[in-house]
């Protein structure tokens, strides 16, 4: 089977919006990540398994709100109360889950070709995250997420570092070209490069 990139047909490298006269490494930039193993991992309300038991490639679950647990290629983010997003380079560990959590305490979910990812890289990229969505972007931290809303589409934000801010925006596949748009369109006024 063929991946097909959500934004394939409308994401081009390039320079973009006001780059003109500025240093392109002070530029935002913006790219698709792909190939990335997304799942979700529910607890079911009648479970009594303790979360804190279990592991997946040596992370834990927090089951603080917002925090994000992470290592170089997995990332496990609070997703809601009881409800997990596992992201990783490893497409192995969809084998790991299904073992660790048996299906009469926990709801699996592959979303992994269901979702978009932009991640957004500079100094700004709050700003274009403040543009189109009502969270306060001041509290977002590394290794922190949240679930909102950008310009009225469903998104999950995940940031992952801030030497410069980099940050990966989650929508539904079928949303890809809307939510692509609408953070480009943001992007345009600090000019922002397509890698």
């Amino acid at each position: 089977m063929t991946l097909i990139s959500a934004l394939e047909k409308i994401h081009f490298k390039g320079l973009f919006g006001d780059h003109n006269e500025k240093n392109e490494k002070d530029l935002l930039k913006l790219s698709e990540i792909k190939n990335l193993l997304i799942i979700q991992i529910a607890q079911y309300k009648n479970s009594s398994v303790s979360i804190k038991d279990i592991k997946i490639d040596n992370l834990n679950f927090y089951k603080e709100a917002l925090k994000v647990n992470s290592n170089n290629n997995t990332r496990i983010l609070w997703n809601g109360p009881s409800c997990w997003l596992l992201v990783s380079t490893k497409k192995e560990l969809l084998k790991e889950v299904i073992k660790k959590f048996n299906n009469t305490d926990f709801a699996i979910t592959d979303l992994s070709h269901s979702r978009v990812i932009i991640e957004i890289e500079g100094e700004n990229a709050k700003e274009i995250l403040k543009k189109g969505c009502p969270f306060n972007f001041n509290e977002l931290d590394i290794n922190k997420c949240v679930n909102s809303a950008f310009n009225g589409i469903t998104v999950t934000i995940d940031m992952l570092d801030d030497k410069p801010n980099r940050i990966r925006v989650f929508a539904l596949r079928s949303f890809g070209e809307s939510i692509y748009h609408s953070i480009t369109d943001a992007c345009l006024e600090f000019g922002y490069k397509n890698i």
